[in-house]
C-alpha cells in the first residue's frame, strides 16, 4: 500500500505546481469545450448516428493527441479520476490533488458555460 503524503500550503506557490495547474486548466478546458462542442455540432448537423459517432470520435482522438503532448508538463491527469488514482498510488500529495480537482472542475465548468453562451443553449 502506498503512503499518501499530506503536502504543505507552500506547495501551491511553487513554480512547477503553478505551471502544471495552468496547463491542466487549458487542456481540460479544451477537452471539454471541443469534446462537448463536437457532440453538439454533430447532433445538430447530422441525423445519422454513424456519422455523428465518427465525427465525435475523430474530435476526441485529436484532443487526446493534444493532451499527450502537454502531459509532461501537468502530469497528464486531465480528469479527477486520474488525479484520485495518482493520489491513492502515492504519486502526488493531498494538497496537490485538491488543487488539481479545483482546477479541473473550474476548467470544465468554464468550458460548458462558454459553450452555452456561444450556442445560445443549443
Amino acid at each position: 500500500m502506498a503512503k499518501i503524503a499530506l503536502g504543505t500550503s507552500r506547495e501551491a506557490t511553487k513554480p512547477d505546481c503553478i505551471q502544471a495547474l495552468i496547463v491542466e486548466f487549458i487542456v481540460t478546458f479544451l477537452y471539454v469545450f471541443a469534446g462537448v462542442g463536437s457532440t453538439m455540432a454533430a447532433h445538430k448537423l447530422s441525423g445519422d448516428a454513424l456519422v455523428t459517432l465518427s465525427f465525435v470520435a475523430v474530435a476526441h482522438a485529436l484532443l487526446v493527441v493534444v493532451m499527450i503532448s502537454a502531459g509532461h508538463i501537468s502530469g497528464g491527469h486531465l480528469n479527477p479520476s486520474v488525479t484520485l488514482g495518482l493520489l491513492v498510488g502515492g504519486h502526488i500529495t493531498i494538497v496537490r490533488a485538491i488543487l488539481y480537482w479545483i482546477d479541473q472542475l473550474i476548467a470544465s465548468s468554464t468550458a460548458c458555460y462558454l459553450l452555452h453562451y456561444l450556442t445560445s443553449g443549443l
